[in-house]
């Protein structure tokens, strides 16, 4: 029996995965993450990396990141303090939800988490004070591989739910998407 509950959100392949737990006076057990559990959700490799970011202050935005094959990860993303606004961009060239977004709250809170496919961007902005958000990553990061649309391109038209109060640098200054953007080729 599955420790989870996942759903199928708007965009091809992106999963909404809500963690069941079982509380006795103690607190509350809860299955992070279940290799048998996520295959049929989408998740087919061995987590490669584990990143943990920990975000001061409410309204920052980190993202929009990817990797370009043959470097593309699949993300598991958990919000473990506090609460973030979660989006993945579909960045697959041929799908049928090419350059379309989704959101979802995720918090520590809701134990809710995002199962994000290859091929897509992804960023968050948070939405409380001092957020802790974990990666499983079934790719290691490689720096020549590392790509990112800026958060603000309008092509995306994403309605961030906070104005931004902190981007990094990096983040501000990554390209807008191109009119000849065809996509990743997976």
């Amino acid at each position: 029996m599955s420790q989870f509950t996942i759903t199928d959100c708007p965009l091809a392949g992106l999963k909404l995965v809500k963690r069941t737990c079982f509380e006795d006076v103690r607190g509350y057990l809860s299955r992070f993450f279940c290799a048998e559990d996520l295959k049929a959700a989408g998740w087919k490799k061995p987590v490669a990396q584990i990143n943990h970011s920990y975000t001061l202050r409410k309204g920052t935005i980190r993202g929009l990141h990817f990797q370009y094959p043959p470097h593309a990860e699949a993300k598991f993303i958990n919000c473990l303090r506090g609460s973030i606004w979660d989006i993945a961009i579909d960045l697959r060239a041929g799908s049928p939800t090419f350059l379309k977004s989704h959101a979802e709250v995720l918090s520590a809170d809701n134990k809710h988490a995002l199962l994000i496919p290859e091929g897509y961007a992804h960023g968050f902005q948070s939405l409380t004070e001092d957020v802790e958000v974990l990666y499983l990553l079934s790719h290691p990061y490689k720096k020549e591989a590392e790509g990112g649309v800026c958060f603000s391109d309008p092509a995306l038209g994403i309605a961030w739910p906070l104005p931004a109060t902190v981007v990094s640098e990096r983040d501000k200054n990554h390209p807008p998407l191109t009119k000849d953007f065809r996509g990743l080729v997976l």
